[in-house]
């Protein structure tokens, strides 16, 4: 797959059973169509409807941002606030197929889950901890 940022190649990263597209150049990460929903409900994460309420949403959030294409349909995709405030810009596949997040942007959301006071596990708490080091921006 393409990266719909800087258009290399991305290479496929496996954690727990989900298959997720990164981008080793600019450390962006493509979640296909219900992926994220899978990766949140295997750390059993109760409060991941907080974190996905805006995705599915038909308003599109305001930004200066260029408008990226779907890696799968080629089609521009929206821009939509995820997560707590502040909100994450991410890019949302109109049709459907799957969502993108810029280098750094899985780190902050996984960032504010860890904030959230819900009872979590210590296991849950290492996967959160663990997903918001791999996938934070590259100094």
């Amino acid at each position: 797959m393409i990266c719909p940022t800087c258009k290399s190649d991305m290479i496929v990263v496996e954690y727990n059973k989900i298959e997720l597209d990164y981008c080793a150049n600019c450390q962006g990460v493509w979640f296909d169509s219900g992926e994220l929903e899978l990766l949140l409900e295997s750390m059993n994460l109760e409060s991941q409807n907080v974190f996905l309420s805006n995705i599915l949403s038909p308003e599109e959030a305001e930004s200066s941002e260029k408008k990226r294409k779907c890696p799968i349909c080629g089609q521009k995709m929206k821009k939509t606030g995820i997560g707590q405030e502040p909100g994450i810009l991410i890019d949302v596949c109109q049709r459907g197929d799957g969502l993108w997040f810029d280098g750094g942007e899985l780190g902050q959301l996984t960032r504010q889950l860890a904030r959230k006071p819900s009872g979590k596990t210590r296991s849950q708490q290492e996967v959160i901890t663990f997903l918001g080091e791999v996938f934070k921006p590259l100094e």
